[in-house]
């Protein structure tokens, strides 16, 4: 059985999360962590799974390295940058730290499609949005999307006028625009744009509890034997496309507490 400390528990995905992990025969929650909790309460377990805030997160994969326990992190934020500052830690520590931007299958074969057509389009746009409660933005998988689109280009799409503010926020190059109001879950739209035609792949979660479970459970399992540092969901299943090492050699970016906007840790220009 595999003891497991769940930092934020109490939100929405980790509500979910727990919820996963309750009906799975081989793994126990032994811990919730809120926004009241002492890291130190993970000592013990085997597994810590990070369902928290940006500003949260770090922390958690540090206390957990240092510990020499996996974490599986589902939290929003991590750009490649920031994951390049934990990662000497968890090889020093010979531990693993699997790093989750969408637990949805869908939503990871939609953005390995977008990675796929990349190289056949120059214009290249993401437009996400979310429940007005969402407190980051732009998302983490707007931002691992577009991280594979200019893995798999190797070149920076054309996005002209963007030193306007409107024209939203670049991420590898790769404008992104954030919506955050009612009435909607999560949706991601990547537009893809070349002489005489367009080519649009959307995902749209309905139901997150149904569209997560079965990318939880392959995390966990993934999570609890994994060594090094592994990022995305479309690492631990094969979805029929090759995707690209979302820049492997990003340079480690930290920055202590992240705020609800990510924008300063992807390299990005300035927030829209």
């Amino acid at each position: 059985m595999t003891r497991v400390a769940l930092v934020g528990g109490n939100g929405k995905l980790g509500s979910i999360i727990r919820e996963v992990i309750d009906e799975t025969d081989d793994f126990a929650v032994v811990r919730v962590l809120g926004s009241g909790s002492d890291l130190s309460e993970i000592d013990g377990v085997d597994l810590v799974v990070d369902a928290s805030v940006p500003a949260v997160s770090v922390e958690v994969v540090r206390t957990a390295t240092e510990r020499s326990i996996n974490v599986l992190v589902g939290t929003s934020g991590w750009s490649n940058e920031r994951i390049a500052a934990v990662r000497p830690l968890v090889d020093a520590a010979g531990t693993g730290a699997v790093f989750i931007p969408n637990f949805s299958v869908g939503s990871v074969v939609g953005s390995a499609l977008a990675a796929a057509a990349a190289t056949l389009f120059d214009s290249i746009e993401i437009i996400e949005a979310h429940r007005d409660t969402k407190i980051d933005s732009p998302s983490g998988t707007a931002v691992r999307t577009a991280e594979l689109i200019a893995a798999a280009r190797g070149n920076a799409v054309d996005a002209p006028h963007v030193d306007q503010r409107a024209r939203g926020q670049q991420v590898a190059s790769v404008p992104i625009h954030s919506l955050r109001r009612p009435g909607v879950i999560a949706r991601q739209e990547v537009v893809l744009s070349g002489p005489g035609e367009s080519l649009a792949i959307v995902h749209d979660t309905v139901e997150p509890a149904r569209a997560y479970a079965p990318g939880i459970r392959i995390a966990l399992r993934a999570a609890r034997d994994a060594r090094g540092v592994v990022v995305g969901l479309d690492r631990l299943i094969d979805l029929g496309i090759r995707t690209p090492d979302a820049a492997p050699d990003a340079q480690p970016v930290d920055e202590g507490a992240a705020s609800g906007q990510v924008a300063r840790s992807t390299g990005a220009a300035s927030p829209a």
